[in-house]
């Protein structure tokens, strides 16, 4: 298929930039230009902020079973789409197909649920202390039009996650998504136009991010922010936010750990965590980095990771049978070979993959490296990449205080047999998800978030859309 070029999206109109800026987008897996992108000038965020402010007024008087039907309709179209929405995607982004096709998939099911979550926001009656005539009410209203900054690792799981609590919770939303992967989440939102949303109620911009966000956030339009990318960026953004009083949510970095008891399924552990490791090429928040294994079972372990790692088919994404893709950019190919030669520089040692595959494209081989010192930047600073580091311990008392010594506090992993283990490591590994025994599983149904450096707020669960609420007293005597 033809990758199209993304333009953007404001007041239910596609349309390029007012001053006709655009951006290249390359294909990761060949390094070639495959499409442009509009870059939004401050004219075309001011249209986008004056829209969102009317389609506020207009969504936020619509009934929640009203909603639903709008959202679920759009959830219907992705369904419908999702074969030529992935190959988009896949062309972009780099992930292979299935994945591809998977995450525009599991898109539906999340508008899905939020638009069902829209009917269940509740207030509460609260009875007056001396005179039951007069009536105390709890309300809750949506907070207003919403600002949403999205990375390029997920381009539709990123997005629709906000878009659909926002929705749900009677919010407009101006989308500042991926320059890199734009045309994904422009399917997405195609979706919602094609279902009936009403004008200015969902926007979609892209170009500078440093210069869209500090617009968006400043003005006194937006009245929440929503943020998933790097700890650092992130908290310049909830700065940002703090100055002009903004209420904010902020999915960032992560740097989780793994931990292998001595009684664990030695091959389940491997197996099931190492394909985690290199989904999306280990360019995922939550993806497994610190591997951190009981001495007396670390080479059984250390033999099964290699033998997941080896067996992985690397290559572009369109063809059969792939299971991992490119990086996202040459960037990337550098910090993987730094993360590498800084370990084994300290002392780590090789024991699969560690060359980029090829001179075409953004391929990386998987990466097992033993003996990781703490001092080493690979076991601080999170990869974001397809390169894991193994290192053994020898109690688990000192395997959680590894697992909590970064600031970092996202995800995290575990296997053992033992429920009193088990039961620890779920009351004293500092994350906002942990995992005992099997990969990752995201639903919209569970919180979705971190803790510490991680940052704060959910976008998953019930939990998700009180960012989206305010909550007022309203008290009525009768006179």
């Amino acid at each position: 298929m033809t990758y199209p070029d993304t333009q953007l999206f404001i007041d239910n109109v596609w349309q390029d930039a007012a001053d006709g800026r655009t951006l290249a987008v390359e294909n990761p897996a060949t390094g070639t230009e495959i499409g442009r992108v509009a870059h939004a000038s401050r004219a075309d965020l001011d249209r986008a902020l004056d829209a969102a402010d009317r389609g506020f007024a207009t969504w936020r008087d619509f009934t929640p079973a009203a909603r639903s039907v709008i959202m679920r309709k759009a959830a219907a179209l992705m369904r419908a789409r999702a074969d030529d929405i992935a190959m988009i995607m896949t062309l972009e982004q780099g992930k292979p197909l299935p994945e591809a096709r998977g995450e525009a998939l599991a898109s539906a099911d999340i508008i899905e649920w939020f638009a069902e979550e829209g009917f269940r926001v509740y207030g509460r009656l609260v009875p007056h202390r001396s005179n039951l005539s007069i009536r105390q009410m709890v309300v809750k209203d949506p907070v207003g039009p919403v600002a949403a900054f999205t990375p390029w690792n997920f381009p539709i799981n990123q997005v629709v996650r906000k878009i659909a609590a926002a929705l749900a919770a009677g919010c407009s939303i101006i989308v500042k998504a991926p320059e890199e992967t734009p045309a994904s989440p422009a399917a997405l939102i195609r979706a919602f136009q094609d279902a009936g949303l009403p004008e200015g109620v969902l926007g979609l911009v892209f170009g500078d991010p440093a210069e869209i966000s500090e617009y968006l956030i400043s003005s006194p339009i937006i009245r929440k922010i929503t943020f998933t990318g790097s700890t650092p960026v992130g908290k310049l953004l909830a700065g940002l936010a703090g100055q002009h009083m903004k209420r904010a949510s902020m999915e960032l970095g992560g740097h989780a750990p793994v931990i292998v008891c001595d009684d664990a399924d030695v091959e389940l552990a491997a197996k099931s965590i190492g394909s985690a490791k290199f989904r999306n090429a280990g360019q995922v928040c939550i993806s497994p980095t610190r591997f951190l294994v009981q001495n007396s079972v670390k080479p059984q372990f250390e033999t099964a990771l290699v033998s997941v790692a080896q067996e992985i088919k690397v290559g572009d994404g369109t063809a059969e049978g792939i299971q991992m893709g490119p990086l996202a950019n040459a960037r990337r190919l550098n910090a993987m070979a730094e993360f590498q030669d800084d370990a084994i520089t300290r002392g780590a040692s090789l024991l699969a993959g560690g060359s980029r595959i090829g001179e075409t494209g953004n391929f990386w081989e998987p990466t097992i490296l033993s003996d990781v010192p703490l001092d080493a930047r690979l076991f601080n600073d999170e990869p974001f990449g397809p390169v894991a580091g193994v290192r053994g311990f020898d109690t688990l008392d000192e395997a959680v205080a590894e697992a909590n010594r970064l600031s970092f506090g996202l995800a995290g992993y575990a296997f053992t047999r033992s429920l009193a283990n088990a039961d620890l490591l779920a009351r004293r590994v500092e994350v906002g998800m942990l995992w005992i025994n099997t990969p990752a599983a995201t639903s919209a149904e569970l919180p979705f978030g971190g803790l510490k450096d991680s940052g704060y707020g959910t976008e998953g669960g019930p939990e998700a859309l009180d960012a989206y609420l305010n909550v007022r007293s309203v008290v009525i005597a009768n006179v």
